[in-house]
């Protein structure tokens, strides 16, 4: 408490941070209910009118890549000052394409065209939502509060993960397109918690916050933080001023080991669900299941990160993030492995389950040094590499999904997903000694 202020002082400032901590966490959670609502039930869907595996891995795979075109774009602005606009009117567009996919399905047999195209705008709108809400929680919580903070909205999402397929598995047999609505309606509440928010997401006005906060640089910054050089530079070229404010966050992400770790571990396990996850949608639709196992698996794997989320802290100030790290890294690889010989949804379930509640305990660790790490005026742009290296494995790993499936065999995706984290455990196993980041 700072001289000649009260404790009830001390309380009335941190109230607002508290209430916009609140909103975005409803804003986040309404938007992951709405997504995993009508997620599970979306191949399922293109299943059922006639398309292939490999053609429901190609329609989520292009989907998510070009959400990526436009992220990085979106940072900057954000990291200028527009945070709060651009995020809601980017929820507002993911409502209305979500509203277009509900006509769309409710009027009978959409084409596959409209469908794409419905979902590529919604992708759109998400990754830029996405690139400008990184570095948020870094602006409405003080820097002590952020594990608890970043835990909380994992715990949310896994929350999110346990009742949402089983609330778009229920809609879906009730009509195929209420899952959809329900998508659209939760998009318009994250719009309308954005707008409430009342801190001002602006980054701070000094010169660690970047060009057009003060006197230094992007790149400026970045070396800072990577032990580079520190003398001012001339001012560039418009043209690549433009370039080199684009490539900002990719030049802090390279300059740090941390957030190399960050990128690396993050985007291949999340590369890995995504296709273990399509793996087992292919596997249980060929052994003639419908969307309520799917359901099931969601939810067990939801109540498993749920419990995962909320002792990541914990657990990483007892056992240190380093040796969780590791530890997390190696068990990963028998749960993936298991899943070739799976058979059924409790079988699918279980060890989901068990794999959902071992990646939250590293990634909310990961996620809350690598906002402690990052200047608030690159916090978006270097969201937007961390973000467009997580799309980039998850857009790619459907289509390797339907692939694996359609010429070898329903048990391919788990086998290559064991294997590739194999390499990842070995290689953090190597490196997490020469880091200085992670640490308990």
């Amino acid at each position: 408490m700072s001289p000649g202020t009260t404790a009830a002082d001390e309380r009335a400032a941190r109230r607002p941070v508290s209430r916009d901590v609140r909103l975005f966490w409803c804003a986040s959670a309404s938007d992951a209910l709405g997504t995993q609502a009508s997620g599970v039930v979306l191949p399922l869907l293109l299943l059922g009118l006639g398309h292939s595996a490999a053609v429901v891995g190609l329609v989520a795979g292009v989907s998510t890549a070009a959400g990526l075109l436009l992220a990085p774009l979106a940072a900057v602005p954000a990291d200028r000052g527009a945070r709060k606009p651009v995020m809601f009117w980017s929820a507002t567009l993911s409502a209305l394409a979500m509203a277009g996919v509900t006509v769309a399905v409710a009027a009978g047999r959409p084409p596959l065209a409209l469908l794409l195209g419905a979902v590529l705008v919604e992708r759109f709108s998400t990754a830029v939502y996405e690139a400008a809400a990184a570095g948020t929680v870094a602006m409405i919580a003080p820097p002590a509060e952020c594990p608890r903070v970043v835990a909380g909205l994992s715990a949310g999402d896994q929350g999110a993960l346990i009742l949402g397929p089983a609330l778009g598995g229920a809609l879906y047999q009730a009509a195929r397109a209420l899952p959809f609505l329900a998508d659209a309606v939760s998009y318009a509440v994250a719009a309308g918690c954005v707008r409430a928010l009342g801190s001002d997401l602006r980054p701070d006005r000094c010169a660690d916050a970047g060009p057009g906060t003060g006197p230094v640089s992007d790149a400026e910054t970045a070396a800072r933080i990577g032990g580079g050089a520190t003398a001012p530079a001339p001012q560039p070229h418009p043209a690549r001023r433009i370039r080199d404010e684009l490539g900002a966050g990719l030049a802090l992400v390279r300059s740090s080991p941390l957030l190399r770790l960050v990128l690396t571990w993050t985007a291949t396990v999340n590369g890995v669900i995504v296709a273990l996850y399509y793996g087992a949608v292919f596997t249980l639709q060929k052994g003639g299941h419908g969307s309520a196992p799917m359901g099931l698996v969601l939810a067990l794997s939801g109540a498993a990160g749920l419990a995962g989320s909320l002792a990541a802290p914990r657990i990483a100030g007892r056992i240190g993030a380093a040796r969780l790290l590791v530890t997390v890294s190696w068990l990963l690889v028998p749960l993936a492995a298991g899943l070739a010989t799976a058979d059924g949804p409790w079988t699918y379930g279980a060890l989901f389950g068990v794999f959902c509640l071992l990646m939250p305990l590293v990634g909310v660790v990961l996620q809350s040094r690598a906002l402690q790490v990052t200047p608030p005026g690159l916090q978006a742009r270097t969201g937007a590499v961390l973000a467009s290296a997580v799309g980039g494995s998850a857009a790619l790993a459907p289509v390797l999904a339907g692939v694996c499936v359609t010429r070898v065999g329903t048990a391919a995706p788990a086998v290559v997903c064991a294997a590739v984290l194999a390499a990842l455990a070995w290689r953090t196993t190597v490196v997490r000694s020469r880091l200085t980041g992670v640490t308990a």
